[in-house]
């Protein structure tokens, strides 16, 4: 008696896992390239310091003022003087609010380009103080000579 033998169909892989995955590894690197892309901005050249350090940890709701050379502040791709400054504020603070927080809990932190007269940081300073603003952070690139 002869035996039938049935062609052995190999088995193939299935890929979908295999491209979920790279989809989110290519979310995941987006994220993040936006995220190193919203502390930049092509009008500000950060002055050079000797005693720069990097944060200790990451802050959790930084608000980032770009201050350009003529003084023009950006704030979230929008930009102000320093008696409109209070309107970017108030809505920056009221998303702190939205999520159960106060003034206190967010951090201020300034990118002024180094040729930025120190009286417009200090105004900009004192319009942020006035919103009950309390913790503020400025910006240098490290001086490795």
């Amino acid at each position: 008696m002869r035996l039938k033998r049935k062609p052995v169909d190999l088995a193939e892989g299935d890929l979908t896992p295999m491209i979920d995955m790279t989809f989110q590894l290519i979310a995941f690197f987006m994220v993040l390239i936006n995220f190193a892309q919203t502390e930049s901005n092509d009008n500000v050249v950060l002055p050079n310091s000797q005693l720069v350090k990097p944060p200790d940890a990451p802050l959790e709701f930084p608000i980032i003022l770009h201050v350009a050379k003529d003084g023009q502040i950006f704030l979230g791709g929008d930009d102000y003087t320093t008696e409109t400054l209070r309107i970017g504020l108030n809505r920056e603070l009221s998303v702190i609010k939205a999520e159960g927080k106060s003034p206190a809990d967010a951090n201020v932190i300034i990118r002024a380009h180094k040729d930025t007269a120190t009286g417009k940081v200090q105004e900009i300073i004192q319009v942020a103080q006035e919103q009950q603003l309390e913790n503020f952070q400025l910006r240098a690139k490290e001086d490795r000579s």
